[in-house]
């Protein structure tokens, strides 16, 4: 475990890295003795430096959804990241890729709640119950460490790796929806499919994905209140991003959404 200065250190050269766009090494390396706890209290280090300065809680993410990214890291439960007002981003304007490190995307559901949500003990029918509507949406993930060398403590303190959120237009009530079972694809540009996948992939159903995130941030004195966004996670590979890239994501029933990069 790292001492205050050291947390400070660390929070300090990855606000330095998304600033000047220039990665740095891996906190896994420069501090060997760093772990979970002392990942995510770097992460809410930067994020309350950042709502200090003006911006505000959009929502959360949640990643490590999928057991295979799970296995890759060697855990037993997924990440969260903080989403900020300002990390919003709109289908209709280009988004500059040069503002990131390592751009991707990934495909996933948005839950919106018109309620806030129990800590500790929160279920899926409490997730159910509180969500107004679900609407179809493109994370932009980013990392600040060089080359996307992450272990789990990297990842966390890098605000899991997130950097934006697109939402679609398309709002559907989540009643008589089985959200563990819609099929979704990415197209590029042309109309070229590049990633496909089911949300039954996040953690088989990703509403388990909100709970679970519930009472994770309840241990922080965290809460998901009525009006946030909340992404459980991604049903598909994770794409580069170029400048001049298009992409759109289907959601079967749900609807669509478009990013575009300059």
């Amino acid at each position: 475990m790292l001492d205050e200065a050291l947390r400070a250190e660390a929070a300090g050269r990855l606000r330095a890295a998304e600033r000047d766009r220039s990665p740095i090494e891996p906190l896994t390396d420069a501090y060997p003795g760093i772990d979970v706890v002392d990942a995510y209290e770097i992460q809410l280090a930067n994020i309350r430096r950042r709502l200090a300065a003006g911006s505000r809680v959009y929502g959360h993410k949640v990643g490590l959804s999928s057991p295979v990214m799970q296995r890759m890291m060697g855990v037993d439960e997924p990440d969260y990241g903080h989403l900020l007002d300002d990390m919003v981003l709109s289908q209709d304007e280009p988004i500059e890729a040069a503002r990131y490190c390592y751009p991707r995307v990934e495909v996933e559901i948005g839950y919106v709640l018109g309620a806030s949500l129990p800590g500790e003990g929160c279920t899926e029918e409490d997730v159910l119950a509180a969500t107004e509507y679900v609407v179809p949406s493109i994370e932009l993930i980013d990392s600040r460490i060089t080359d996307w060398r992450i272990r789990l403590a990297d990842t966390i303190a890098d605000n899991a790796s997130s950097a934006g959120v697109i939402l679609g237009d398309a709002r559907v009530s989540p009643k008589g929806m089985d959200l563990a079972d819609i099929e979704a694809v990415l197209h590029d540009g042309t109309g070229a499919e590049v990633a496909r996948g089911n949300t039954s992939a996040v953690l088989g159903n990703p509403t388990t994905a909100v709970a679970w995130l519930a009472r994770k941030v309840a241990s922080f004195g965290v809460k998901l209140e009525a009006g946030h966004v909340v992404l459980p996670g991604s049903c598909t590979r994770a794409v580069d991003v170029r400048p001049g890239d298009v992409f759109r994501a289907e959601f079967a029933g749900l609807g669509s959404v478009t990013a575009r990069f300059e």
